[in-house]
Parts: C-alpha cells; sequence; structure tokens
C-alpha cells in the first residue's frame, strides 16, 4: 500500500508497484542482454540468434524476442517466402541499450578475475566452517 504523500515512480523506483522496476526486469535479463549484443551488430535471423547465444533454449529466445518486441525494443519482420523467413532488428529505442549494455559488458569482461578469485575465497571460506555455522541473509 503506498502511503499519503507517497511517489511509486519513477522517483521511488524501490516501490513494488514501480512500473520501472518491469523495464529494470526486462534489460536486466541476461537474455536479454545477450540477444541486444547480438541484434546491435545487425539484422539476425532467428535461427542465426539460436546458435549464437550458447545454452538458451528455443522457448526460452522465443519468449524473450517476443518481450522485447512487445516493450518496443525489436523489431520482428516476417517474409512471406516457403519456408517463411523471420528477421529480428534492433529498434531506434532498443538501439538506445547499446552503449549501456556495452559498458556492463566491458566491465564483465575487465573484471571477471577479480569476480572469480573472491568467488574461491568464498569457497575456502565456506569449507572451513564448521557444519550448521553457514551465515543466512
Amino acid at each position: 500500500m503506498v502511503s499519503k504523500g507517497e511517489k511509486i515512480c519513477p522517483s521511488n523506483i524501490l516501490h513494488a508497484a514501480c512500473p520501472t522496476r518491469m523495464v529494470l526486469d526486462l534489460i536486466a535479463d541476461k537474455w536479454t542482454a545477450l540477444i541486444i549484443y547480438l541484434l546491435s551488430s545487425g539484422t539476425k535471423r532467428y535461427g542465426e540468434l539460436q546458435r549464437e547465444i550458447g545454452g538458451i533454449s528455443q522457448k526460452m529466445l522465443t519468449q524473450t524476442l517476443r518481450k522485447l518486441e512487445e516493450d518496443g525494443l525489436v523489431k520482428r519482420t516476417v517474409y512471406p517466402v516457403v519456408p517463411p523467413r523471420t528477421e529480428y532488428e534492433l529498434t531506434e529505442l532498443g538501439r538506445t541499450l547499446k552503449e549501456p549494455l556495452g559498458t556492463l559488458t566491458s566491465w564483465a569482461i575487465r573484471y571477471l578475475p577479480e569476480v572469480e578469485k573472491a568467488r574461491k575465497a568464498s569457497a575456502r571460506r565456506k569449507a572451513h566452517e564448521p557444519a550448521g555455522l553457514t551465515a543466512s541473509a
């Protein structure tokens, strides 16, 4: 429940009812980021996307592309040929994500060694903790 005078959005993004959170959920999704990354280099066919994105199922690719299309980030073009050919490209709005997602990708590449180091240190600490004494969130 929103208290009197409380703004839901955009200044209160932490509020559960803020619509901006839905947009953040969409662009923070790993499949969305990878699809936008691939489409930032140009138009791709469905099969190309599926081959190039390791580990994505046909169902997940289809669902993600549909959501991106609904939200105006991706344009789908179906050509009336046999067999049907479908191509995907970023819309003008979708292209605005190239820079911020590119920055996040660069960050991930640059800091991967530090993240891996932290993960290994955490695993070592957990391995030396007595059973049942792990901290909970």
